[in-house]
């Protein structure tokens, strides 16, 4: 796979990224291993992860992803110089800080250094807005992890356009601004990214790489109704997406997957590709079909009408 520009933040990434929640929750330890081998295989460099990964899962504290990915790449040393890791901090823990205070993130930075088994983190993302600290505490702590050479480059998840605003502010008297933006977007949750955000991403070369872009597996089309919600992904994550606005997108996907014989996870990822501002989609996989699958999403098009008929659905 070629390589794209991540906006300003001078990374190149691939240009899907493999999404890394689903390490140590249903992948486990071995399993994550094997496909890690193969997303390196097929082209995929760029894995993305938080701390608070899968602190959701009964028995887990955060961290169970970083440190399948921490034990990956301590097999074999040489993978760290092929991957792009991109981490998060800010989002809740169970039973320590949170937030984006300085303090915090001088101390979970550490943290992830050690589960990931690394001395750098390619791409730090600020999980959450904080209403609590000031945007300049935050870049503060981003410039000495940068100089000190632990962080590479910063990004902003679930931030709108008014706080990406005011931290580009913040930034503008000396210290570092975020050049990435993982907002949730996919064919049905559309609203958060498009307008606003969109806009103020492109106007200031921020690269995008947006996460539920399969809608936790909806989009997937194998959730048709009540009864394919068993499991753990289904019952956690997409009975929300079972009304009339989710089958009529599914209608669309159906409708183009007729038309180009692709699988439905292939057309939601090829139309978030060829979305205004976007950069790479972030998705998982639990098989090396489904990560075939993502590997095939990189080289489908879709036509002028093709992306019509979907946008008009969502």
């Amino acid at each position: 796979m070629t390589k794209k520009r991540l906006g300003r933040t001078g990374l190149m990434i691939s240009p899907v990224v493999f999404g890394g929640n689903v390490f140590g929750w249903t992948v486990d330890e071995s399993g994550s291993h094997a496909l890690l081998d193969r997303m390196v295989d097929q082209g995929i460099t760029t894995i993305d992860t938080a701390d608070v990964y899968s602190r959701w899962v009964e028995g887990h504290k955060g961290g169970e992803s970083e440190a399948i990915i921490g034990s990956w790449l301590a097999a074999d040393p040489a993978r760290r110089d092929r991957v792009e890791i991109i981490t998060k901090v800010g989002g809740p823990m169970p039973d320590a800080g949170s937030g984006l205070s300085a303090k915090w993130i001088e101390t979970e930075v550490e943290n992830s250094l050690r589960r990931l088994r690394t001395d750098r983190i390619d791409l730090y993302f600020s999980h959450r807005p904080d209403p609590d600290t000031p945007h300049e505490e935050t870049l503060a702590a981003y410039e000495r992890l940068m100089s000190a050479g632990k962080v590479r480059a910063i990004g902003a998840s679930n931030y709108d356009a008014e706080q990406m605003r005011a931290a580009e502010d913040a930034a503008a008297t000396g210290l570092p601004a975020y050049g990435a933006q993982q907002p949730e977007y996919n064919l049905y949750s559309r609203d958060s990214f498009e307008g606003p955000l969109a806009e103020f991403c492109i106007e200031h070369d921020i690269g995008v790489i947006p996460y539920f872009s399969l809608a936790a597996g909806f989009l997937t089309g194998k959730y048709r109704d009540a009864a394919d919600l068993k499991g753990p992904r289904g019952e956690r994550s997409i009975g929300k997406y079972m009304n009339d606005k989710g089958k009529a997108v599914l209608a669309a996907m159906d409708e183009v997957a007729a038309e180009t014989g692709a699988a439905h996870a292939e057309i939601a990822l090829a139309w978030l590709k060829q979305r205004p501002g976007v950069t790479a989609p972030i998705a998982s996989a639990t098989s090396e079909r489904q990560l075939l699958s993502l590997v095939n999403a990189m080289s489908l098009g879709l036509s002028e009408g093709q992306m019509a008929t979907l946008d008009a659905a969502g």
